[in-house]
C-alpha cells in the first residue's frame, strides 16, 4: 500500500486533496473511514492532544493500522501538537504525521521548536512527516461569535516568509494563514485567499494544509486545491453533526448506545461524504 507521502505526490498529480477529519472516539472514525472506503479513496485521522486524550493514541493508531491490514488507505495524524515532548511522543507511537503548533510564538521559537520535531523524526523514521505551521488562525474547533483575535489580513502567511521556514526547518509540509479560521464564524467565514495560497505553493514546493475547512463553501475549496492545497482539515462541523444526531437519536428514549449514538455517526457520514466528494472532484 502506499505511504502517506506517495499518497501526497498522487493527490498532486490527480489536482486533489485528501480529507483530514478530526475524531474523539470509536463512532467518529467509523464515520471517516466507512465513507471513504464506500468512495474508495485516501482519508486521514486527526487527532488533536486533547482528542487523543480521550481516546487513547495507542488505540486510534491501533483502529488506523486495523484498516490499513484491510486494505484501506486510512493514515493518522497527530494534531497540532503544542510541544516538542507531546510531538515526540506521538512519533514514538507510531503516527504518520505531526503538526508542531508553535504559530503563536515568535518566529525564531517556531523555528527552533519545529526543526527539533523534525530532525526526531528523521531519526526514528524517514516515513514520519512533520507539518509546520507559520501564520495564526486561532485554536477552537467551535462555533464562534467573531473572528478570533489576532486573525486578520496582515497575519496572514507570506511567500518569503514562509520559504524561510521551510528552509530552516525542514518541514515536509506546510500549513499557511490563508484566510482560513478555526471554528465556524457564526457571522460568515471569511474568504479564502486564493491567490496567497498559489503563490505560497509555488515558492515553497512543498504540499500545503488548509486548516480549519469547515464552513468554507465548495467553489472555495475547488480553487484551493487547484492553487496548491493538498490536505483539508474538517473538525468543528463533524462535531456539530455529531452532536445533532445524537440529541435525535435520544429523543426516542432509547437507551442503548449503539442505537443513539447511530444517529450521531450518520449525521457525520453526511458532512465526511459531501466533502470528501468536493475534495476528491468527484
Amino acid at each position: 500500500m502506499k505511504t502517506l507521502r506517495e499518497y501526497l505526490a498522487w493527490a498532486k498529480e490527480k489536482q486533489v486533496a485528501i480529507g483530514h477529519f478530526n475524531i474523539s472516539d470509536s463512532e467518529g472514525f467509523k464515520a471517516v473511514v466507512e465513507t471513504a472506503k464506500e468512495l474508495g479513496v485516501p482519508v486521514i485521522i486527526g487527532v488533536s492532544e486533547g482528542e487523543r486524550d480521550f481516546i487513547g493514541l495507542e488505540e486510534v493508531i491501533s483502529l488506523v493500522k486495523t484498516a490499513r491490514a484491510n486494505g484501506l488507505p486510512v493514515f493518522i495524524n497527530a494534531d497540532h501538537t503544542y510541544s516538542v515532548e507531546k510531538a515526540k511522543l506521538a512519533i514514538d507511537a507510531g503516527v504518520d504525521s505531526v503538526i508542531i503548533d508553535a504559530a503563536d510564538k515568535t518566529l525564531e521559537e517556531n523555528v527552533k521548536m519545529t526543526r527539533e520535531v523534525v530532525e526526531y523524526a528523521r531519526s526514528k523514521n524517514t516515513e514520519i512527516i512533520v507539518e509546520g505551521e507559520l501564520g495564526f488562525i486561532g485554536k477552537s474547533s467551535k462555533l464562534l461569535d467573531a473572528l478570533p483575535e489576532g486573525v486578520s489580513l496582515e497575519t496572514q502567511t507570506k511567500p518569503e516568509e514562509a520559504l524561510e521556514f521551510v528552509r530552516a526547518t525542514g518541514v515536509a509540509m506546510l500549513a499557511p494563514s490563508v484566510g482560513n479560521v478555526h471554528g465556524i464564524v457564526k457571522t460568515g467565514e471569511p474568504k479564502l485567499n486564493i491567490e496567497r495560497i498559489q503563490a505560497i505553493a509555488e515558492t515553497v514546493g512543498i504540499p500545503l494544509v488548509l486548516h480549519g475547512g469547515s464552513g468554507n463553501q465548495e467553489e472555495e475549496f475547488r480553487e484551493a486545491i487547484k492553487a496548491g492545497i493538498r490536505i483539508i482539515h474538517i473538525n468543528t462541523e463533524l462535531r456539530v453533526a455529531y452532536k445533532e444526531g445524537i440529541e435525535e437519536g435520544l429523543k426516542s428514549g432509547e437507551i442503548a448506545p449503539y442505537k443513539f449514538l447511530a444517529e450521531g455517526v450518520e449525521e457525520m457520514k453526511k458532512v465526511v461524504l459531501g466533502r470528501l466528494k468536493i475534495f476528491n472532484m468527484l
